[in-house]
């Protein structure tokens, strides 16, 4: 992003906060790092074309890799399935970005070919267009804990 769309997205992230109460959140890692990114909650209907809930992360690669990720895209389902009482929640990427995938499976989201789609706001040609849906359930998530 260039400065100026990464600032309308924080400004994005902010407005949703004071309009629904949850979000985005911003990560920091403490005595390391005052902003690292962001994982959290964000609506998916306008991508999927159904009412959904997405969990996405979006971190600094001098980040990734220390499990940052998975322990923060946890805290979120938790309070996706227990304070926004949510019956399930999706997370999707192009299909060759085998970090995120692996943290998806690692907090324990499914994953069916069949569900794949293609992203709607790029365009047909781009190699990252081709998206994997992942998803899961409060029943599901609970089960595990």
């Amino acid at each position: 992003m260039t400065a100026e769309e990464s600032d309308a997205f924080a400004d994005q992230i902010e407005q949703r906060f004071r309009d629904h109460g949850w979000g985005l959140w911003a990560v920091e890692v403490p005595g390391v790092a005052p902003f690292i990114g962001f994982i959290g909650l964000h609506p998916a209907d306008r991508t999927l074309g159904y009412p959904s809930v997405e969990i996405g992360w979006r971190l600094a690669t001098a980040f990734w890799g220390h499990g940052y990720a998975p322990e923060g895209a946890l805290a979120a389902l938790r309070f996706g399935f227990e304070h926004l009482q949510l019956e399930d929640i999706v997370s999707f990427t192009s299909v060759g970005n085998a970090r995120s995938r692996r943290v998806m499976t690692k907090i324990g989201m499914t994953h069916r070919a069949e569900d794949d789609f293609d992203h709607p706001r790029l365009p047909a040609t781009s190699p990252l267009s081709r998206h994997a849906l992942y998803r899961i359930s409060a029943a599901a998530f609970f089960e595990r804990r």
